[in-house]
């Protein structure tokens, strides 16, 4: 039997952190998205006005995640994550007033910062997480994502009833500021520096941080790591398609009211944070290619039974497959992403590659959805999950592990701490 490392006190507060900050950013994702009817009412705006102003969270997010991954190369996590933190609490703040002042291009631009920060943030998080794996050599990232998901559904519950007893929603997300504030700084005082710095190191000049853009795509040379990316881009479509598309799919392709969509959700985000939390001993006992094989399955069972079943009951029932199935592929990859390089030193470029991928997939493929859902139907739109997940179940040998899994670019517990 494998014998894992012991967990010094300051990693114990180093992965700790993570999952602190990790779950303020689902209960501040979830606080806006809950008050996202409330904040419409404000400006007194239309649904189309509403979308353009949505469009500030899409910009934001994928500038953020673009260069999160360079700036880490450059400068390590800890100040990358600073920034994160620093910008999603000012979009909260500008969020928050731009409603009260019913100003549209106040909220736009809250959103904007939000989006940066949230990219920012989620990159080098994923660059952590993996960095505390090969500490410890065992999972971290599945938690470190069930935290997130338990954030939502925190989130979401705090803003149901924060909506039900008319509480104005510039204070509700103000205080979420001031709570994410607090969890941001403690959070980059226990994390330790340099995780993912890989400038300057070698003197040669083409270590990983003198390529720039050029560094971060030769990693796509390795055929491992361009399947390893088709996997989260598939897994993270699954997702994203849910978190964008669920409730809506249940009113309108199944009947229900808006409540029960709601609900339908609410389940769904349930259903992901479990499978994210229990995910691990499942990872350690079977491997990373059989655990996200058997998952892709079952959220492909869950999305059939949610597309062609006429039962709007069983279609309800089976959104738990299709969360529990969508629960562990992007950490999975990403962890295994981490772990498959010939050294070390390309470690956080392949994280960043493969987030990247990810996060991708979560902006531009729900919308994509909506544009076929125009000519098809939402339900038969969501066949093209099905075939991407059924296509993500077919290569998941990309994630079988060739090697232990490096531990030299990891900060040691002496490491410089704040």
């Amino acid at each position: 039997m494998k014998v894992m490392p012991a967990m010094d006190a300051r990693t114990r507060r180093w992965r700790a952190a993570l999952f602190l900050f990790m779950l303020a950013t689902g209960v501040s994702m979830a606080s806006w998205v809950a008050r996202t009817p409330a904040v419409r009412d404000a400006l007194d705006v239309s649904t189309g006005s509403m979308g353009l102003v949505l469009f500030g969270l899409s910009i934001g997010s994928m500038a953020g995640v673009l260069v999160s991954g360079e700036l880490v190369r450059k400068h390590g996590g800890r100040p990358v994550i600073a920034a994160g933190a620093g910008l999603l609490v000012a979009g909260l703040l500008v969020i928050a007033g731009g409603a009260a002042l019913e100003v549209s291009g106040g909220v736009f631009g809250g959103l904007a910062l939000f989006g940066a920060g949230m990219g920012l943030a989620e990159v080098a998080f994923n660059i952590e997480g993996a960095a505390v794996e090969r500490t410890l050599g065992r999972p971290v990232l599945p938690v470190l994502h069930g935290c997130f998901s338990l954030g939502t559904v925190v989130g979401a519950l705090l803003g149901m009833g924060l909506t039900a007893v008319r509480f104005p929603v510039g204070w509700h997300l103000a205080a979420v500021a001031v709570a994410v504030a607090a969890a941001g700084v403690w959070t980059v005082r226990a994390v330790p520096a340099g995780t993912g710095r890989e400038d300057g190191e070698s003197g040669d000049g083409e270590g990983a941080g003198g390529g720039g853009l050029r560094a971060q795509l030769a990693v796509w040379s390795d055929r491992r790591l361009v399947l390893i990316g088709l996997i989260v881009l598939a897994m993270a479509f699954a997702e994203g398609s849910a978190n964008d598309w669920l409730p809506l799919l249940m009113v309108d392709g199944h009947g229900t009211s808006a409540t029960a969509g709601s609900l339908t959700f609410m389940l769904f985000a349930v259903a992901m944070t479990t499978g994210r939390f229990a995910g691990g001993p499942l990872l350690v006992r079977y491997g990373p290619a059989a655990v996200v094989r058997a998952s892709a399955l079952v959220a492909a069972v869950g999305v059939a039974l949610v597309v062609f079943s006429s039962s709007a009951l069983l279609a309800g029932a089976a959104v738990v497959l299709w969360g529990l199935g969508a629960s562990l592929g992007f950490p999975v990859t990403v962890s295994a992403a981490a772990g498959e390089g010939e050294g070390v030193r390309d470690a956080s470029a392949r994280v960043a590659a493969v987030s990247t991928a990810g996060y991708a997939a979560f902006l531009v493929g729900p919308p994509s959805l909506g544009f076929l859902a125009d000519h098809v139907g939402l339900r038969a739109a969501m066949i093209v999950v099905l075939v991407l997940l059924g296509g993500a179940a077919l290569i998941t040998g990309a994630l079988r592990r060739r090697t232990a899994p490096p531990v030299a670019e990891v900060p040691s517990p002496q490491s410089d701490l704040v």
